[in-house]
């Protein structure tokens, strides 16, 4: 079994997603614990209801929503009856025992899954420490649970290889291979939460690596007047194909009102993650083999940076981003100091052309002063262009044995 473990700021979004599932056919609520009502009589309102009741008891807390899936072995087939006791035993071992929370049951996916819905707010309005939650509570329930269910157990690397986000290549969006607003918005719930951007190009940066694209419009478009925001599919060249749609049309609404929201949160947080990057630029500087960004892009590709170089119609470098997949944060090269710009990564590749040109004289000058002088002091004679064009027939080549032996057959002829 693998937990992983989601806050939000909006239990609404997360209830919306799980509902619209059920309404899809694609998922069942099975569990509703702690609510006044049996599951059969509550309806959405009285759901989100209970949620921020209980999230009103301390305002303090902004991320006071908690988003749980509970995955299982793609052998397993558990009955409503198991997932709802499964899920109460692990929600009791996290300290989420007293908790309202829902069960949905999800059956979208290649393995058997099940998703909790809960908040961190107490009845006495203290909030439930999130900090470390999945190491020290999720870990310790997650292998005990395996032990009393007879579930299969999920080995630390082949659960990161199955349920972490798969390479760029493997995920991207084809048109006309599925459902467009399906495929954008598998791409949408991975980038958007997972990833730390704090502008629409940083975003983008990630999107286009999916062929999707974020798109505002043109200054005088009726979208960007309304602060409209519209998602488009990429095909092969980066260019737009099929009809946009809105953000407003998607599950988890990713407008322009939710972004600038974004945009504010990730700017903090990965203000403490820019070392990996700039290591991986300065490392990739000091063998002086880097004479251009392009070189710079395949030599720390290998890091799990991926570069994104914004070129003027004529071929000028006028910007550079970096999306660093380690840390899952997205870098404008300005914010990263005026050596990783656009115009310092520049600087630095004209500096390696410099050197190796410099070097290139030094040797030059040095094997011209040193063959002249072994010519002298080893005596060695320049050699004659007739020597070198003589022809390989001529008589002067002939060993003077064989000449002889030639004029001794000659004579015993006669």
């Amino acid at each position: 079994m693998v937990a992983i473990i989601k806050t939000s700021n909006s239990v609404q979004r997360i209830l919306n997603y799980n509902e619209i599932k059920v309404k899809e056919g694609k998922a069942e609520c099975i569990s509703a614990i702690n609510f006044p009502l049996e599951l059969d009589r509550l309806n959405f309102t009285l759901k989100l209801n209970r949620f921020t009741k209980q999230a009103s008891l301390n305002e303090n807390v902004k991320r006071n929503a908690v988003h749980i899936s509970l995955n299982f072995d793609p052998s397993e087939n558990h009955s409503k009856e198991k997932l709802t006791e499964i899920t109460k035993v692990y929600m009791e071992k996290i300290g989420f025992g007293r908790q309202p929370y829902l069960v949905y049951q999800h059956n979208d996916a290649g393995h058997p899954h099940c998703h909790i819905v809960t908040n961190n707010i107490q009845r006495d309005g203290k909030r439930i420490d999130l900090h470390l939650l999945g190491i020290k509570k999720s870990e310790p329930a997650r292998k005990e649970i395996e032990e009393t269910f007879g579930l299969v157990k999920a080995e630390r690397r082949k659960v990161k290889e199955q349920f972490s986000l798969q390479p760029i290549a493997n995920r991207k969006v084809e048109y006309g291979k599925a459902e467009s607003k399906k495929a954008i918005n598998g791409v949408l719930n991975k980038v958007l939460f997972d990833y730390k951007y704090s502008s629409l190009p940083e975003l983008n940066a990630v999107l286009n690596q999916y062929n999707v694209h974020a798109d505002r419009g043109t200054e005088d478009s009726r979208v960007f007047k309304n602060n409209g925001l519209l998602y488009k599919i990429l095909d092969k060249d980066s260019k737009p194909v099929g009809v946009p749609i809105k953000a407003s049309d998607f599950y988890s609404k990713p407008t322009l009102k939710f972004l600038e929201e974004r945009f504010k949160i990730n700017e903090a947080k990965k203000e403490s993650q820019k070392s990996h990057v700039k290591n991986a630029i300065r490392i990739a500087f000091y063998d002086k083999k880097i004479i251009n960004p392009e070189k710079l892009v395949n030599s720390i590709q290998s890091e799990g940076i991926h570069v994104v170089l914004r070129k003027s119609k004529d071929g000028q470098l006028y910007g550079i981003t970096y999306v660093d997949h380690k840390t899952q944060c997205v870098f404008n090269g300005s914010q990263l100091g005026k050596e990783f710009s656009a115009k310092g990564i520049l600087e630095q590749c004209e500096r390696n052309i410099f050197h190796h040109e410099k070097h290139y004289q030094k040797l030059t000058s040095i094997t011209s002063e040193i063959i002249p002088n072994l010519e002298s002091n080893l005596n060695i004679k320049p050699i004659s262009i007739d020597i070198l064009m003589r022809a390989e027939n001529s008589n002067d080549y002939l060993p003077k044995q064989l000449k002889q032996n030639k004029k001794k057959r000659i004579r015993r002829r006669i």
